[in-house]
């Protein structure tokens, strides 16, 4: 490591304005906040959620190999270490180093923000360059996030999150697996509320952002779409002067931000003009769609197929494709690998032939109405001549639009032509009495534990199953039970 970085704990207490209790050791494995991902040479930090309280996982991250924690509270950290002394009053040591802080989770990411400085820095010092790039928007970050860290590690070592690390807990982790090797850091953005996103860059300021569209995601949060827009903008805020901002045309709200912008701006499109595009869309095989890609510093077009499935990733895969090229990559190593890209992170159009010729495609990590418009559009290229059945669970967070976006879902999902359209969760009701007025079969479940002790009797073999909804409320937990149900 080069100069100023983080290697012990006592070094961390420093950075972060904590006081280390205990003795001093390197840090010299993974940063985890769940003990049972603790390793030898790990710092756990306790956080105090709504399920559990890290502080009562001390000892088992110990057990672990952790050589230090970051706490909050003393006596809980005490408790969790069975009793042992963890203070400054006397008795023996505790097992690990404590770094005393008033809030962990404002701790993390003090850390990370200082990390990452210190390896912009040491790049700069070896005449390279450390390129951070993040996205936000209502629909695609995960997905946008899968294909751009592709693309980059195509042109050298990339760190990128895992599944959907995107928030005040998650980023700063993705951060601290950075290290001198990292050539390209992919973050992406999340944000529930106004500031969140603020918040996030000011831990990782960012030499290009992308803010992909502006939606209906936890619209109870914000209050309205104008709100949505105001937490997006705020990834814009967090560029330097150098920065590149990378604008959806296609969506009239996000082409507004262009202003708001410190430096240069790219869009993209699928619709119309603009600086990377995609033109002559065709779905073939798969719904996977094939296009014309315009692409800044590339001669001429070039044609390109998608690996990942339905029209709306074309999207998703130019977004990714102005990263990189923000980022430094060469305009012909994107469109050479742009085909190639896939989805990495689970239950996100996850498609695959299951036991009985079942054809399941598991969309089921999260959703709102434009996610679950871009699944239902799929359908009908993915299901093909196949029976289609479609379940979904509630949509959380969507505020005072819940009714109607349910409804909405309803609609979409006989228009996808659902021979059956199943609900899990009373907040979906709305969904099968729409679709239910219009002429399409329909079941409610009131949890997902109930649908899948009854699901086997609902499909056939040959069915396409789409499986859709929030992380909160289970669909997912029905996608994996199919999974593990009809093995191939």
């Amino acid at each position: 490591m080069g100069a100023g970085m983080i290697r012990t704990l006592g070094q961390a207490a420093r950075a972060i304005g904590g006081t280390l209790i205990g003795p001093d050791a390197p840090l010299e494995g993974p940063i985890v906040t769940d003990s049972r991902q603790a390793a030898p040479g790990s710092l756990f930090v306790a956080v105090a959620g709504e399920r559990t309280d890290g502080h009562a996982h001390l000892a088992s991250a110990a057990a672990r190999g952790a050589v230090g924690a970051l706490v909050s509270d003393l006596d809980a950290a005490r408790q969790g270490l069975g009793g042992q002394e963890a203070g400054p009053r006397g008795g023996s040591e505790p097992p690990l180093g404590l770094i005393l802080v008033s809030d962990t989770v404002e701790a993390l990411g003090a850390l990370a923000r200082t990390h990452l400085a210190h390896l912009r820095a040491a790049a700069r010092d070896r005449g390279s360059d450390l390129s951070v790039v993040a996205m936000t928007g209502s629909v695609g970050k995960t997905t946008t996030k899968d294909l751009t860290r592709q693309l980059l590690a195509a042109a050298g070592p990339t760190v990128a999150p895992r599944a959907s690390f995107n928030n005040e807990i998650g980023l700063p982790l993705t951060v601290l697996e950075a290290d001198e090797s990292t050539r390209y850091l992919v973050l992406e953005m999340g944000a529930s509320g106004p500031g969140h996103i603020a918040y996030l860059t000011g831990i990782a300021p960012l030499d290009a952002a992308a803010v992909l569209m502006i939606g209906h995601a936890h619209m109870g949060g914000f209050g309205s779409i104008e709100g949505v827009a105001r937490a997006k903008a705020e990834i814009l805020d967090g560029l330097g002067p150098h920065g590149t901002a990378l604008l959806n045309a296609d969506d009239p709200r996000t082409a507004a931000l262009a202003d708001r912008a410190p430096g240069a701006v790219l869009t993209f499109s699928r619709l119309g003009p603009a600086d990377i595009r995609a033109q002559g869309v065709e779905l073939g095989q798969g719904a996977r769609a094939s296009f014309d890609l315009t692409l800044p510093g590339l001669e001429g077009t070039r044609r390109v197929t998608l690996a990942v499935a339905g029209e709306h990733n074309v999207s998703n895969a130019l977004a990714a494709a102005g990263l990189a090229l923000a980022a430094g990559v060469p305009a012909g190593l994107i469109a050479d690998e742009l085909g190639q890209v896939g989805i990495e992170s689970p239950h996100r159009m996850d498609i695959q032939a299951l036991g009985g010729d079942l054809l399941l495609i598991d969309d089921s990590y999260n959703a709102n109405i434009d996610s679950m418009t871009a699944a239902l559009a799929a359908l009908p290229d993915l299901a093909a001549h196949r029976r289609r059945v479609v379940i979904v669970s509630e949509m959380l967070e969507l505020g005072d639009s819940s009714q109607a976006d349910h409804r909405r879902t309803g609609e979409l999902a006989h228009q996808a032509g659902a021979a059956l359209l199943i609900g899990i969760g009373g907040g979906t009701e709305p969904a099968l009495q729409a679709a239910g007025a219009l002429g399409t079969p329909t079941l409610g479940f009131p949890d997902a534990a109930t649908a899948i002790d009854q699901i086997g009797t609902l499909l056939q073999d040959g069915d396409a199953v789409l499986v859709k909804g929030s992380n909160g409320s289970g669909a997912w937990r029905l996608a994996d039970h199919l999974k593990e149900a009809r093995p191939r």
